[in-house]
């Protein structure tokens, strides 16, 4: 049996053998190099588990790679928020892998082999920052994972990912180094230290970080772009012009992931809840985030592209968690962990069953979805789950982080955030839960007319056109885990408990 210390460096590395095997591989064996793909994400999970389940037994793994100068070592160790992520990372690795080898096949991309190499980086890099001991190797990992995932975003080389590549690249770049980087030199000269301490670390030298803790804050909260708080958000609407399996994972299984992930572990491990109460250095950008959820709704419910409505949906999605985050109460920072959790499973289905219905049927506006379902049911009920989910209604995942959400802007006597909150689920319902309604309920915008592209991409069943099996039974799948989790979020939070003070 691995041990957890030995599993958190084979998750990093794994990826990286997935990458030289897939590369080995090339073109010459598409099902073989796809077969790689498949078992280095099973054995990637199988070390996540691992990690996860003795940080529920109370341990906390940790291995050091190297200590570059004094005080700044590369180094990895597991606690609760960290351990959640890599599951949820490496487990929507093997869904979206899946997902991809239909879409990339049924859709007949090319440079697929580059597709996944990208894939297996970006992983390792992700698996980095979930593990990551300090700011430091966070940030190292933090610029791998966006150099690796450019390249997936431009896969198309055309003018337009050409455009939304350089956007991409630049927005997480400048913020990453033009404030994310100043923040974490700021933090190390004022404490000595870059590490994750329960409790923060800021307490311990409040005198020198208060007077300018809300500066701070706001170089955190801008310069991790990839958390997409307005308005360093355009990276993301702009990277939609990638393969869908791409956005899946920009969405869901690393990216944004990763943003959300480290404005939580700095609010929770480097400035500690307490601290931000005391100082209230988190209220400006609680209303930011705040106005970032209803702004980016409104955008939403204009977009007629899916894909588009869906990225605006994300940046309104990811606010929630750094709202929580913000609030600076117990709930709310549980509010914002487990809005990881739920948003992955709903939105990765999404953006999935965005993909199957183009790989079916060519369509990616919303106004060409009408009467669909009908001949979609299996995807569009998907979709209405995943909806269902990200719209915050029971009995779906992201019913709890709404919950927990409104629990926390109460301990803080926040109750226009409250407002917030259920303003936006208003909106959610319009922009999200009218489609798969549209689509059930309303004629076909074309009577009659036969879906451009259904004859080579889709399966049929009787009167039905689904997309290929790869492409529809993994947003199933996801769907079917945020209906679980409703069910299974008590004991992820008492797995959480420790970000708030729990044993």
């Amino acid at each position: 049996m691995i041990s957890a210390e030995l599993a958190i460096p084979l998750a990093l590395f794994l990826p990286l053998a997935g990458f030289i095997a897939i590369w080995l591989i090339g073109e010459k064996s598409p099902n073989l190099r796809e077969a790689a793909t498949l078992v280095t994400g099973a054995i990637l999970f199988s070390l996540a588990v691992i990690v996860f389940a003795a940080v529920a037994g109370g341990a906390r793994p940790d291995f050091e790679l190297i200590e570059v100068i004094d005080g700044l070592p590369i180094a990895f160790q597991a606690e609760p928020l960290g351990a959640m992520f890599a599951v949820i990372a490496s487990g929507l690795w093997i869904v979206n892998s899946v997902y991809s080898i239909g879409y990339m096949r049924g859709h007949g991309e090319e440079h697929q082999t580059r597709f996944y190499m990208c894939f297996a980086v970006a992983i390792s890099a992700a698996m980095g920052v979930a593990f990551a001991a300090n700011l430091f190797t966070l940030f190292i990992f933090y610029e791998v994972l966006t150099l690796s995932t450019f390249p997936l975003v431009t896969h198309y080389g055309d003018a337009k990912a050409r455009n939304g590549g350089r956007i991409y690249l630049g927005v997480l770049m400048a913020t990453s180094i033009g404030l994310l980087l100043p923040a974490i030199v700021w933090t190390y000269a004022i404490t000595g230290t870059t590490d994750f301490v329960a409790g923060g670390i800021m307490a311990a030298h409040s005198e020198a970080v208060a007077p300018i803790a809300g500066v701070l804050m706001g170089l955190y909260a801008f310069g991790i772009g990839k958390a997409a708080l307005m308005p360093v958000h355009p990276w993301l609407p702009n990277a939609m012009v990638a393969p869908t399996p791409v956005s899946a994972f920009l969405h869901a299984v690393a990216v944004v992931k990763a943003g959300v992930f480290s404005i939580l572990k700095v609010a929770v491990y480097i400035f500690g809840v307490d601290f931000l109460h005391e100082t209230g250095a988190g209220t400006p950008y609680m209303w930011i985030a705040g106005g970032s959820i209803l702004l980016a709704s409104a955008i939403a419910m204009n977009k007629d592209n899916l894909k588009a409505r869906l990225a605006y949906s994300t940046v309104s999605q990811l606010s929630y968690v750094t709202l929580g985050a913000m609030l600076a109460t117990q709930m709310g920072v549980m509010g914002g962990a487990m809005q990881i959790a739920a948003h992955a499973l709903g939105k990765m289905t999404l953006f999935m069953c965005a993909g199957a219905i183009y790989v079916a049927h060519h369509k990616s506006l919303v106004s060409e979805l009408r009467g669909l379902g009908r001949v979609m049911p299996f995807t569009f009920g998907a979709f209405f789950l995943g909806a269902m989910s990200i719209v915050g209604l029971p009995p779906m995942a992201g019913s709890w982080p709404k919950f927990f959400l409104m629990l926390g802007a109460a301990d803080a006597g926040q109750l226009a955030i409250i407002a917030v909150l259920m303003i936006s689920s208003i909106l959610n319902v319009i922009y999200l839960l009218s489609i798969p309604v549209q689509a059930f309920y309303m004629k076909p915008a074309e009577d009659g007319a036969k879906p451009q592209g259904a004859e080579n991409a889709s399966i049929q069943w009787g009167n039905l056109k689904e997309a290929p099996i790869l492409c529809l039974a993994p947003p199933m799948v996801t769907a079917a885990g945020a209906f679980l989790l409703f069910f299974f979020a008590d004991p992820l939070y008492e797995f959480l408990t420790p970000l708030i003070g729990g044993q």
